[in-house]
């Protein structure tokens, strides 16, 4: 009896593709099939020319030749500033730059180095007179306003207002701005312009410290008439005039003493002769 084995399912079968010609002719022919050729664009950067300048140095002369054209633009205007400076000097026309007072600057005041060194403690007292005549008119508001709330009636604290309102820009551009240019640049015309207005404003000061009735409206001003009206009527605000009177006193004693100095330099320096030689030319050419 001949022995049979069963085949065993699970054991691996051996395969030989070479036995098999049709296989080996599929598998040989079942390549993949090669990639299309990549676009000339898409080389990943390799073969690219690249910017790069061949001579630096001509770049550097070029950055040069525009930074020495700006340099000399900026040159040029600072010349025509400069000359625009001297031409508006030469015209009286004030370029200078705000800076008093520190806190909020409305005017130019610079006395330690602008005017001469021989001239500044006469300058500075002028200042003195300045602000005297801004402490005498505000002063005189309080005490005009104490009166009004006592029944001297509203008019005189308008008055007072408008006194305030055109006495003290009145008296920086009528007398001591001239007074500081004149200082300054020694022009005789300045010179006399300040002489003609600060005598103006002596005489407010001596007609306010006398407040005559005649002149003034009411007791718009405190003068000595005003204080003792006041002193008879109400004793604390007669007080207020009175200090008030006392103020514009001391602002007269000041004043007189600014314009003698000045008379005095003005005289000594040669200034008159050359006001009176600039004044006569003027005539001349008025008459011609």
């Amino acid at each position: 009896m001949a022995a049979h084995y069963d085949t065993n399912p699970f054991a691996e079968e051996e395969v030989n593709p070479f036995s098999n010609p049709g296989i080996v002719a599929h598998a040989t022919n079942s390549r993949l099939a090669p990639l299309n050729p990549e676009p000339a664009g898409y080389n990943y950067g390799y073969g690219v020319t690249i910017g790069i300048p061949l001579d630096p140095s001509m770049d550097l002369k070029k950055k040069e030749k525009e930074l020495q054209a700006k340099e000399s633009e900026l040159r040029r205007r600072e010349q025509d500033v400069k000359l625009k400076e001297e031409a508006a000097a030469r015209a009286g026309i004030s370029l200078d730059e705000k800076n008093w007072p520190p806190f909020f600057p409305i005017i130019h005041h610079d006395i330690a180095n602008e005017i001469p060194i021989h001239l500044q403690r006469l300058q500075y007292v002028a200042f003195t007179s300045l602000l005297g005549l801004v402490l005498c008119l505000t002063w005189n508001i309080l005490a005009v306003t104490a009166a009004w709330i006592k029944g001297e009636g509203v008019k005189i604290w308008f008055l007072s207002i408008i006194y305030f309102i055109a006495g003290v820009p009145g008296a920086y551009v009528l007398w001591y701005r001239p007074l500081y240019r004149a200082f300054r640049t020694g022009s005789a015309f300045n010179y006399g312009w300040f002489f003609m207005f600060y005598m103006l404003h002596i005489g407010f000061c001596i007609l306010a410290a006398v407040a005559p009735p005649i002149v003034f409206e009411g007791k718009s001003l405190t003068g000595i008439l005003s204080s003792i009206d006041e002193l008879n009527d109400h004793a604390v605000i007669g007080i207020l005039y009175f200090i008030g009177f006392a103020l514009f006193c001391l602002e007269i004693l000041i004043s007189i003493w600014v314009i003698q100095q000045v008379y005095m330099y003005f005289r000594g320096s040669g200034k008159a002769a050359q006001m009176r030689h600039e004044a006569a030319r003027g005539a001349v050419r008025a008459a011609f």
